[in-house]
């Protein structure tokens, strides 16, 4: 089946050719008439399969069907002159962008105009960008809320909303800022959801706001790429940095992700590389707008060999033929290893994923392996062999979790307590007067401002995307075979 056939109009059809691709994927495939048919869609699939041509494309045939928006004969100073009427709320600045350039990269034969706004950087232009008008708005919630508040932008003609890695904005914590979106809104709309993985809870926040949606799903929930090659290096974490500049210069490797599991981690392992005469750079919510920028470009152009990223950072990185994505740290969230290895293996490519494990990850490796239903396979590199046990103290060893055939701790023997001491002790006090160990809540208006939302189990990010055009955008997430 070719775009045509879909039912897509003859410049989106012309605008795809000339991207190279002639083969919608099978989210495309299933998607498409959907969406055009005006259906709400509850959409997953993989990473790297074109789920983002899966909504993009439709939405905007959707709006050439609907006409065009009104034009004031001159652009006033109030965004109400000509406000946007399709939405898509992304998690991070990097995927913001991404997702806005293959707006334009689609729609580049129709008289649609798209913009993207993030936190991060000055809202002024932002704000300007608005007033002169804008047909397609792609943002992050933390910013989208900023500007209405401000009097900046009007939502009541949205016709169609789409929440795009909605499985990442519920670990980022943006629910609350979700539903006060969903409350400016009008009633009366089409809605889609896409998410990479497809848990329960997508499910449940899906019954808010979607009307009888169709559901697709694309291959097995929350499976691996499915040309990704991936494979386990037992190591002592000690030797972690030695055995990854092992294998780079060993195998010349070149465009090489590497995904470590904090902010400070990332910078330490990237001043290590360079000091071992491995071009390499980190990129991560803490990196400045301009920062953040020039290493996506060195790294897109292949210029810079290594890119250690943390999970909040790497969204939005799409690269065609991205060879080589390594695990320096596993995440302590299973469904973002499916996320990482994602950014490899794209569009049918083959890639290769690459974890480098001590033992103190055993319980994180578990829980990977039972999310994808795989066992993954262990490889001892010579002159780093080690035995994976889990280190007395660690998070698999408190929880009390085995690895493969290892049998359960046994339970502690209770000591006798003795006569008129059988309460437990009251929590510590801080000097701030709350039990020790108590956080507060992140204050929401610095969660907008800075993108960083309280997240249980993910270290903290930033919500928005670079600013600007990224460099062949829409190849990338189309995800089609080539013609």
């Amino acid at each position: 089946m070719s775009f045509k056939e879909l039912g897509l109009a003859e410049a989106l059809v012309r605008a795809v050719t000339e991207l190279g691709y002639t083969t919608p994927t099978p989210i495309q495939t299933q998607a498409i008439p959907v969406v055009l048919a005006g259906g709400d869609v509850l959409g997953g699939a993989q990473t790297g399969t074109g789920k983002t041509a899966g909504f993009v494309l439709p939405l905007l045939q959707r709006l050439i069907e609907a006409g065009p928006a009104p034009r004031p004969a001159k652009p006033g100073k109030s965004a109400r002159a000509w406000p946007p009427r399709a939405l898509i709320l992304t998690p991070t600045r990097e995927l913001c962008a991404q997702v806005e350039a293959s707006v334009r990269a689609y729609g580049k034969h129709l008289s649609l105009n798209s913009f993207a706004v993030f936190g991060g950087v000055g809202i002024g232009p932002q704000m300007a960008a608005l007033r002169r008008g804008v047909d397609v708005l792609v943002a992050t919630p933390g910013r989208l809320l900023d500007l209405h508040q401000q009097g900046a932008l009007d939502l009541t003609q949205i016709k169609i909303l789409v929440l795009d890695e909605a499985d990442r904005m519920l670990d980022m914590g943006f629910i609350r800022d979700i539903r006060r979106i969903l409350q400016l809104l009008p009633k009366e709309r089409q809605s889609l959801l896409f998410s990479a993985t497809f848990s329960d809870e997508i499910k449940a926040l899906a019954d808010d706001f979607l009307v009888s949606p169709k559901l697709i799903e694309v291959g097995r929930r929350n499976a691996a790429a499915e040309f990704v090659s991936q494979v386990v290096h037992p190591v002592e974490r000690a030797r972690k940095r030695e055995l990854l500049a092992h294998l780079i210069t060993r195998n010349n490797w070149f465009q090489v992700l590497v995904f470590t599991r904090t902010k400070h981690g990332a910078n330490k392992l990237a001043e290590q590389l360079v000091r071992d005469r491995i071009p390499a750079l980190a990129i991560h919510g803490n990196k400045s707008q301009g920062a953040r920028t020039r290493a996506l470009a060195e790294f897109k152009s292949g210029e810079l060999q290594v890119l250690v990223a943390t999970d909040i950072a790497a969204r939005g990185i799409d690269i065609d033929q991205l060879p080589h994505v390594v695990n320096y740290d596993l995440p302590n969230v299973p469904e973002d290893y499916v996320h990482r290895i994602g950014r490899t293996g794209r569009a049918g490519q083959s890639g290769a994923a690459v974890s480098l494990v001590s033992g103190d990850e055993l319980a994180y490796l578990a829980d990977i392996e039972r999310l994808i239903k795989r066992q993954l396979p262990h490889e001892p590199i010579v002159g780093f062999e080690t035995r994976l046990v889990a280190t007395p103290g660690t998070a698999g060893e408190r929880r009390g979790q085995g690895y493969k055939n290892q049998a359960p701790r046994a339970p502690r023997a209770q000591a006798s307590t003795p006569k008129g001491r059988g309460q437990a002790p009251a929590p510590r006090q801080a000097k701030s007067g709350k039990p020790h160990g108590s956080t507060a809540a992140q204050p929401e208006q610095r969660r907008r401002n800075y993108g960083e939302a309280p997240a249980p189990r993910q270290p903290r990010g930033f919500s928005g995307g670079l600013q600007g055009k990224s460099s062949r955008p829409a190849p990338a997430l189309l995800g089609g075979r080539r013609g």
